[in-house]
């Protein structure tokens, strides 16, 4: 599939909405049109009527001038209101396509972090369908130039002839900044997102921090990116200004020449009152259609901008190529056998049916790689040996099915706005909630279970974060569950707790505990320990505490 361009998606936006765009583009050059003709009217006012003291021409004529005003009017109010509505919608579909395409359960290869697909997903979707606008700004201005040169062909020549000659000059000069504009307002979007994403890192991560004592060094690097970002944004708006003040010269002085030289015509004799006043209102007018042509150029500048940046993350390839084998599968469990990723080098593992196993891994790199690859998360081609759920290979499973028989519950509890029935997501869990001594989260509060939670589960503790995201994981009844380090945030005795719950829930499935907490270990049928990348040590907790001492050390507390 040929990758999306900025180009393309602006292009495929504008066919998505092309009845409104061409209704819109439509309605504005007649609003254009009508204002260029005010002049006109008014000149042709004053030669055919005011300079003759008819008053039943000048009334007819008033008349006209109402209608034109009413027209113009309408034209602008339907047009504009079109145009908006196509990009707010438009807007809105692309928000949708970057949330779908960061949801996708295949994953992505973006190389951009939360926080930057933040900043695509709201600002630079945003500011990519001004394009919108500036497609329907460029004809518009074109219709407004083209009735005033005809409008000065009619009344001299040279006039004429001045305007459809140096107005596309004048446009074309000032376009030259075009392409710098691009450039650097992409910069400035790129700067802003990567410290955007920054920002989001060290707010989740602002314990840790304090924790280790590099607050300051964590301080320093957000005030470096931030003042990157500060320079960017600078430069654009640099030769953003550039690129108004030299428009905005450069017609100025033209228009200047054009209304000079109508005031000698009307001196010299060849001109009349009426069109005197047509040329001078005219030459003042052509200011606003040569102001939209540079703001629309401006804007695609910004916007294919944007586009680019969005088109980059719609068109990233996708990270799993899913299976089509869907469940019941023939066996319960999952099978590690000689797998190497990452850290880990000949791993095996086996989660039989019914079966808790807990893990102990003396370096948290080797747990991060072994809760990838049970998360499902990791394609073929970058690990060597075989990864086997329910007796079929995980590569041949349906995405659905692959993760419907093995849920990883991640240490980094992650809670959604709503309540905590929404994000328990139960029917009935009260067993689920009693095996993560969380049921006094609930009594705690008159709602219940409809007791609001706010994002990311800031308005509960830690432990409380902790306890609900494990009763949501058990909850659910997957035929295996990852656990990784579940009960960091609670108290020895809660702890104890949540160990006996867990083991008299999950006594007809397989669940595996990555852990170092003696009390989860102590209900393990049997412990596996990971040093070096390999296995190391399997037995009992009991026996491994015993004969042991790197475990001893390790687990004991």
């Amino acid at each position: 599939m040929t990758a999306l361009t900025g180009g393309g998606l602006l292009l495929r936006s504008f066919r998505r909405h092309r009845g409104r765009l061409t209704a819109s583009t439509a309605l504005l050059c007649g609003h254009q049109a009508a204002e260029t003709l005010v002049p006109v009217l008014i000149g042709v006012t004053i030669d055919q009527a005011v300079s003759t003291g008819d008053t039943t021409r000048i009334l007819v004529w008033l008349a006209v001038l109402a209608a034109l005003f009413v027209g113009l009017t309408l034209c602008w109010r339907f047009g504009a209101r079109l145009g908006v509505v196509a990009q707010q919608r438009e807007t809105h579909q692309l928000r949708i396509e970057v949330v779908a395409r960061v949801l996708d359960p295949r994953g992505h290869r973006t190389g951009r972090r939360a926080g930057e697909i933040m900043q695509v997903a709201t600002s630079d979707a945003e500011k990519s369908m001004y394009a919108m606008h500036a497609i329907a700004l460029v004809p518009a201005a074109v219709t407004a130039l083209a009735v005033a040169a005809v409008s000065l062909l009619t009344i001299h020549v040279p006039l004429g002839l001045a305007v459809l000659i140096g107005v596309p000059v004048v446009v074309a000069a000032v376009q030259v900044l075009g392409p710098i504009i691009t450039r650097r307002a992409a910069a400035a979007q790129e700067a802003a997102g990567h410290t955007t994403a920054l920002a989001t890192d060290l707010v989740r991560g602002v314990r840790a921090l304090r924790g280790i004592g590099a607050q300051d060094s964590a301080a320093d690097s957000y005030r470096r990116s931030s003042r990157a970002t500060l320079g960017a944004s600078v430069r654009a708006a640099t030769t953003n200004g550039v690129y108004q003040g030299t428009s905005a010269a450069v017609s100025g002085l033209f228009l200047a020449a054009v209304a000079g030289f109508a005031g000698w015509l009307a001196v010299d004799g060849t001109l009349t009152i009426g069109e005197l006043i047509t040329v001078v209102g005219l030459a003042q007018f052509i200011a606003e259609p040569v102001r939209l042509l540079a703001t629309a150029g401006q804007m695609l500048a910004n916007a294919r901008a944007s586009a680019t940046r969005v088109a980059d993350l719609l068109s990233a390839p996708t990270i799993l190529t899913p299976g089509t084998r869907t469940g019941p599968l023939p066996d319960r469990g999952v099978t590690l056998d000689a797998v190497s990723y990452r850290t880990l080098t000949g791993f095996d593992l086996t989660v039989g049916p019914g079966e808790i196993v807990g893990v102990v891994g003396y370096e948290q790199r080797d747990c991060d790689a072994l809760v990838d690859l049970l998360s499902g998360v990791v394609p073929p081609a970058d690990y060597a040996g075989t990864i086997t759920v329910g007796g079929v290979p995980a590569p041949d499973l349906e995405l659905a099915t692959g993760r419907h028989e093995v849920l990883v519950e991640h240490h980094d509890v992650a809670l959604f706005e709503g309540t905590l029935r929404t994000n328990l997501m139960a029917d009935d869990p009260s067993a689920a909630l009693r095996a993560a001594a969380a049921e006094d989260i609930v009594a705690a509060h008159p709602d219940g279970l409809d007791h609001p939670v706010a994002d990311r589960g800031t308005t509960l503790s830690g432990g409380q974060r902790q306890r609900i995201g494990l009763a949501r994981a058990l909850a659910a009844e997957p035929p295996v569950l990852v656990l990784r380090d579940p009960t960091t945030a609670v108290d020895a005795m809660t702890e104890e707790r949540i160990a006996h719950g867990i083991a008299d829930l999950r006594h007809d499935a397989s669940t595996v505990l990555i852990t170092s907490s003696p009390a989860l270990l102590a209900i393990a049928d049997r412990v596996v320990v990971i040093a070096d990348g390999r296995v190391v040590a399997d037995g009992t907790h009991h026996t491994l505490s015993e004969v042991d001492e790197r475990y001893r050390e390790a687990v004991l507390r």
